[in-house]
């Protein structure tokens, strides 16, 4: 009897615009740009995909659930231009079958840099989950799946019960990622480990009829996951929302796919959909999932290099997250946020240069003509905002130590922090 446990990434950053070294407007984003993406994506995926899985939650009475993982600034975006969007994951929410997952705020490589900001942007997601959603997440799952022991340690500490991750074959071996499992040194998180053949089956192979078990049909689909029946208790599904009428079109047949899938799941009685939370509080760990070094879900590495590959990436951020002290303490909220949003991991993938089997997911939605165009026109917008923290520090020690300042007999002029 396997659960089928279905997770949704939801996100689109906000890209930036052209930007030379000349420039010195504050505006770093491509508003246009993130409008017209955003809606568009709205129109193809997000608005017919979440009609069909309200209405397959309701035609199956509550029994059909999925969870998602939303970012901060994808929600920001349809508040902006798909307000509609919003509307109907509210009502999605209303029906107590859909989860909804923790994650960094801007969607960010914050773990491996700083840990008081990825805590910082944990804690700022789930509020605005509350507010929007009237829960506040009990799992989480990091930027692409990005993973490793100490990860785990950390989010098991922030009060988080669950934590989702990739199945990577060269850790599991012989084990099945179809089970329950936990990470070493703690027992207060559950794993939930993605079954990434099924998943990229419909990711993926879904509309390549090259593929050897094309056309994919749901009765099939739901033959290959009935197979899991005594060898693991959790199917779990995780992949990129947009599969749904953007990666795959409508014309390939996807909604129809997801449509049929749960009344071919139901024909076995047994089975069930169940959210991520559901799937820990029901199931026992049955092992434990070592990862000692970093693993994501992206490529058919499953490791960092699409955002850490080159040198080109390593020093944008790098050079980023050294200015975290000083917009922290310039107390400029306008500086704060743009250095958040400029954290978006989507800025450091469109600097990848893997072209490779993977060349055409690293193409996908970049606004750049090359990886070096990426890095060039960031690093800009990055020395600008640099200029600005270093105005702004300026403004604040001329208040703090005003010219023709009397100063008592014996007090120094200037603080010991000052440096001039």
């Amino acid at each position: 009897m396997p659960s089928v446990c279905f997770y949704f990434q939801v996100h689109q950053p906000y890209r930036l615009r052209r930007y030379s070294v000349f420039d010195t407007d504050y505006h770093y984003f491509n508003d246009a740009k993130n409008e017209e993406v955003c809606r568009k994506v709205a129109a193809k995926c997000y608005l017919p995909a979440t009609r069909l899985i309200l209405d397959l939650v309701r035609r199956y009475e509550g029994h059909f659930k999925v969870a998602y993982s939303l970012s901060g600034v994808i929600l920001e975006q349809f508040e902006r231009y798909a307000p509609e969007v919003l509307d109907v994951f509210q009502r999605l929410a209303e029906t107590g079958c859909v989860e909804f997952l923790a994650e960094t705020y801007y969607h960010t490589l914050s773990f491996l840099y700083s840990r008081d900001e990825f805590a910082e942007q944990v804690a700022m997601h789930q509020d605005r989950i509350k507010q929007l959603f009237g829960c506040r997440p009990q799992v989480f799952r990091n930027t692409e799946l990005i993973y490793n022991n100490d990860l785990a340690a950390y989010v098991a500490q922030l009060g988080f019960k669950g934590i989702l991750c990739e199945g990577a074959d060269h850790l599991l071996g012989y084990r099945s990622p179809n089970y329950v499992y936990r990470p070493p040194n703690t027992d207060k998180a559950a794993l939930l480990l993605r079954n990434y053949r099924l998943s990229d089956d419909v990711a993926f192979r879904f509309s390549n009829r090259h593929w050897s078990e094309w056309p994919l049909t749901a009765e099939k689909f739901a033959r290959w996951i009935n197979q899991v029946n005594g060898q693991g208790h959790t199917v779990n599904l995780f992949m990129d929302y947009e599969t749904l009428g953007e990666h795959q079109w409508a014309e390939t047949g996807i909604f129809e796919f997801l449509n049929h899938l749960p009344h071919e799941i139901f024909k076995c009685r047994e089975n069930n959909f169940k959210t991520p939370s559901e799937v820990i509080d029901t199931y026992p760990v049955s092992g434990v999932y070592d990862v000692p070094h970093m693993i994501s879900w992206a490529d058919t590495e499953r490791d960092l290099s699409a955002w850490l590959g080159n040198a080109m990436q390593s020093n944008a951020l790098h050079e980023l997250y050294r200015l975290e002290r000083d917009v922290k303490a310039c107390g400029d909220p306008n500086i704060l946020r743009d250095w958040r949003i400029m954290q978006g991991s989507d800025h450091f993938y469109y600097m990848c240069v893997k072209y490779f089997a993977d060349g055409d997911v690293h193409r996908y939605f970049n606004p750049f003509d090359s990886p070096y165009d990426s890095y060039i026109n960031f690093m800009n917008a990055l020395d600008n905002l640099r200029s600005r923290l270093k105005v702004k520090q300026r403004v604040v020690r001329a208040l703090t130590f005003p010219p023709g300042r009397r100063v008592r007999e014996g007090q120094p002029s200037r603080s010991p922090e000052y440096t001039g």
